[in-house]
């Protein structure tokens, strides 16, 4: 019996925000707003740090869809549905189609850079405000733009491919040469929409023109094109070494004559490092995640809207716990009510900020007014990473 698709939650427009205070409407505003949340001292004897929280929306600047944002794919495109967990596990026809498109849209999300918004967030942390990263992105930009700030991937992360028999993963451009190696045809399609600047634009009404549809997380959709032919290869340590099952025998692992994945195996399948849609977080990053909130007496909301459950719960711990929050995100939220009535309505932002003012804008322009501070010139705030790190840090060491 099949299993029934999920429902992706949250997929329509969202009420708009109360912005908060009223005049962060404006850059100035918000930038004002956003200056008094960082250096008011939390309440109830909370640690002045601050842990961000980050989703799609902070990368859509760097060139890349966002999920539920005005022009994000659920909005854009009515029918796009992600592959399910168990969709991939289960079904060899439907990963042909899953890389076959991913294949296509890997280079341009190989090809694009962390944004202003991202190095703005390394700058927090070398002032001394921002102690950790949680973000449900899977991108790397955060890794790249402030590696001295420990980030926790929520959802993993496209840059590797995982086995999901022997769990060892594998670099994603590896990968990419040998679907490229397997699949020449795809290959010279490829470098035909790279040439014809198809992949380039950042525009999605241009892409489609040119017959190419962009979703997150580097997929692209190609109407009508043959993911039969697909062929995408099997985990190179199962074929080396075949695992054993749980039953105590030795898994198959067989692939044709080009070394393709063959359906008559019973392992080494590679899926990328991230949480498909249905599949459950790691119980460690969970912690992890909460660990980051405990430990941090602020909360920075960027580009999100909470709609996947495990970001919502990290909001909903901070708003338990009595953290001051602060939110930047382009359109309404999940739980946006509960957010605004637990918040003090401090008229200066200090315990709670909402804007709608786009993080690559608002956040650089914080940035420039807290250097020019006395307090964080002189560095009177700033704090070690290294201090009460918890199993956060540890997962990332």
């Amino acid at each position: 019996m099949r299993k029934p698709l999920m429902r992706i939650p949250y997929t329509e427009l969202l009420a708009p925000p109360t912005v908060r205070p009223s005049n962060a409407n404006t850059i100035p505003g918000a930038v004002a707003a956003l200056e008094n949340f960082f250096t008011a001292p939390p309440p109830k004897g909370l640690p002045r740090s601050t842990v961000v929280l980050t989703g799609a929306g902070l990368s859509v600047s760097s060139g890349l869809p966002d999920y539920r944002g005005v022009n994000g794919t659920y909005r854009v495109n009515k029918t796009y549905r992600p592959i399910y967990y168990h969709e991939f596990l289960a079904n060899h026809e439907a990963r042909k189609r899953y890389w076959a498109r991913s294949f296509l849209g890997w280079t341009s999300l190989h090809k694009a850079s962390p944004n202003h918004g991202h190095y703005a967030i390394r700058d927090l942390g070398q002032l001394g405000l921002v102690r950790s990263v949680v973000t449900q992105n899977v991108d790397s930009f955060h890794s790249r733009a402030h590696p001295d700030i420990p980030t926790l991937e929520l959802h993993g992360y496209l840059r590797s491919t995982v086995c999901v028999t022997c769990r060892n993963e594998y670099p994603r451009d590896v990968f990419q040469e040998e679907l490229a190696r397997l699949n020449p045809a795809w290959a010279a399609f490829l470098i035909e929409a790279l040439a014809s600047g198809a992949l380039d634009t950042e525009s999605p009404a241009e892409r489609k023109a040119k017959g190419i549809r962009t979703n997150p997380d580097g997929d692209v959709d190609l109407p009508g094109a043959p993911y039969t032919t697909f062929r995408y290869p099997a985990c190179p340590h199962c074929l080396a070494k075949p695992p054993s099952t749980l039953e105590g025998t030795r898994h198959v692992i067989e692939v044709d004559h080009d070394g393709a994945w063959k359906p008559t195996s019973s392992g080494g399948i590679l899926k990328p490092a991230v949480v498909m849609f249905g599949e459950s977080i790691a119980d460690q990053v969970k912690t992890a995640a909460e660990d980051a909130i405990d430990g941090a007496g602020r909360l920075l909301i960027l580009g999100t809207s909470l709609a996947t459950y495990s970001a919502w719960r990290l909001a909903k711990r901070a708003l338990d716990r009595g953290m001051p929050i602060a939110i930047v995100n382009t359109g309404g939220v999940r739980g946006e009510d509960q957010i605004s009535a637990a918040l003090d309505p401090d008229p200066t932002g200090a315990l709670g900020v909402r804007t709608e003012v786009s993080t690559d804008i608002v956040l650089p322009a914080l940035v420039e007014r807290l250097q020019q501070l006395p307090e964080m010139a002189s560095g009177l705030n700033r704090m070690t990473l290294g201090e009460n790190p918890g199993v956060f840090k540890d997962m990332l060491s």
